[in-house]
């Protein structure tokens, strides 16, 4: 399965998007990984030299990067992608290279929460925690940022018909349970569609 997992900071992303990989067996795909760890091929020097001037690396080459990924034997039953895409553009990017795969995306999960209360969870995390960087400033901003980028990208998939949202304030088994429903749904109704287009 090819999977996007967007949820807002402290709604426990981490947290589950583990157990889900656990469960469906499949590795986690991160760009920001990605990029940082490939400086020794071609693709990997040539994103070195838009990091190393504080640029952002052009969504071809990442795309490019995250194809040759999946090329890998580890990838063959699919993956979860982290930290992209995070704009229209490079969901439609990588929506046109998936198909031209013959691997489209099967889910995108979305964990929603009420803002308030996931402020008021991550102070007192860094209280407990010791977390001085975690001012209500800093989380705002974060919060901020998190809306403005993936409200435009739930939009798009929710046209397609590939998001399902989960309600992320109730306890962390709850929730895995809600998204691990839905992903079991997702694959039963593509091995129908599968079996379907054999058959016929």
């Amino acid at each position: 399965m090819l999977i996007v997992f967007i949820g807002p900071p402290g709604a426990g992303k981490g947290t589950q998007s583990k157990r889900l990989l656990e469960y469906l067996q499949i590795p986690h795909l991160s760009t920001g990984e990605l990029l940082r760890g490939k400086q020794a091929s071609p693709l990997g020097r040539l994103a070195a030299q838009y990091m190393d001037k504080g640029q952002l690396v052009p969504d071809p080459i990442v795309l490019s990067m995250v194809g040759e990924e999946l090329d890998k034997p580890a990838f063959c039953r699919g993956c979860m992608f982290d930290g992209f895409p995070r704009t229209i553009q490079q969901a439609k990017s990588l929506d046109d290279s998936l198909r031209q795969r013959g691997t489209p995306l099967d889910i995108v999960l979305e964990l929603r929460a009420d803002e308030a209360e996931l402020v008021s969870r991550m102070l007192r995390r860094a209280t407990a925690e010791n977390r001085p960087d975690d001012t209500p400033e800093t989380i705002g901003r974060r919060m901020e940022v998190y809306h403005r980028q993936t409200s435009p990208l739930l939009d798009y998939y929710r046209h397609q018909g590939l998001l399902t949202t989960i309600d992320a304030m109730r306890s962390a088994d709850e929730v895995f349970d809600s998204i691990r429903d839905a992903v079991d749904k997702k694959k039963a109704n593509r091995h129908q569609a599968v079996s379907q287009v054999s058959a016929s």
